[in-house]
């Protein structure tokens, strides 16, 4: 085989990566333009977080009393803060498979599957855009915390870990949120499954309470848990002496299950394409 024989597949490779960038940069920038026409869904999904980080932080001041309780957290409006954003960012992105069905109802995926543009830059676009909408959300949480009386020794540092973790998992719950968008293809049905992942994903984790002082069985669900873990690094992130310890593994894991869950969601438009 001559050199420029061998040469072809690294180049065919090249290209392939080159349409899969462009093909995604240009979907995200549809759905983005789509949310700055329209922005009423992200601001929807910032009524009731900042309404629990105010109305949570206010009640509970107390909680970081308790002894065992996070010691060093400083005011529990600061200790909920990294919660309230995780949360943000799962319920936001538990949504994200609507507009697949959208898509798919209006005849748009169907174009979409039967152009030149790729399975994985039409997921990779979405993503994208809640990762977007994420850091958005994420700031406005922040300057309510701020405005509120919360101070994060972390700094812009610990911010910045912060925003790393929220999109990872929006990026987590997005894929799978989409996968079943393209499964079960009705928006009733994936609200449902949705709202039943969700949930328990939340409570069982420490979004909102120390789970050293939950029952042993909470506290072995959240070691496997990525919520907890993007809980836990941002807010370790945003503490004084932050420990990385801590911090970088659950980020690397983060990292290591928004790749795999978005591979997986990308194969669901074979699923998708077989039963239409």
């Amino acid at each position: 085989m001559s050199a420029g024989t061998a040469a072809r597949p690294v180049g065919g490779a090249r290209v392939d990566r080159a349409s899969l960038v462009a093909h995604s940069a240009l979907l995200a920038v549809r759905s983005i333009r789509t949310l700055i026409r329209v922005p009423a869904f992200a601001i929807a999904t910032l009524v009731q977080p900042i309404i629990w980080l105010l109305l949570f932080g206010q009640l509970f001041k107390p909680v970081v009393q308790v002894p065992g309780f996070s010691p060093g957290t400083g005011s529990y409006l600061e200790f909920i803060t990294p919660g309230i954003i995780i949360m943000t960012a799962l319920f936001s992105s538990g949504w994200a498979g609507t507009v697949y069905i959208e898509d798919m109802n209006s005849g748009v995926m169907d174009r979409l599957l039967a152009s030149p543009v790729r399975r994985g830059a039409i997921m990779i676009g979405t993503l994208v855009y809640q990762a977007v909408t994420t850091v958005l959300q994420t700031l406005v949480v922040f300057a309510v915390a701020y405005i509120a009386g919360a101070r994060f020794p972390g700094g812009a540092l610990g911010l910045v870990v912060t925003l790393v973790a929220a999109s990872l998992i929006s990026v987590i719950v997005a894929s799978l949120s989409n996968a079943l968008a393209l499964l079960v293809r009705q928006q009733e049905a994936l609200i449902a499954i949705s709202q039943f992942v969700v949930l328990p994903l939340q409570f069982l984790s420490a979004a909102l309470f120390d789970t050293r002082l939950s029952p042993e069985w909470v506290q072995r669900v959240a070691r496997y848990n990525p919520v907890d873990w993007a809980v836990v690094a941002s807010r370790e992130a945003l503490s004084a002496g932050t420990d990385w310890g801590a911090v970088l593994p659950r980020l690397g894991l983060l990292a290591l299950l928004a790749a795999v869950m978005a591979a997986l969601a990308t194969r669901a438009f074979g699923s998708y394409q077989r039963t239409v």
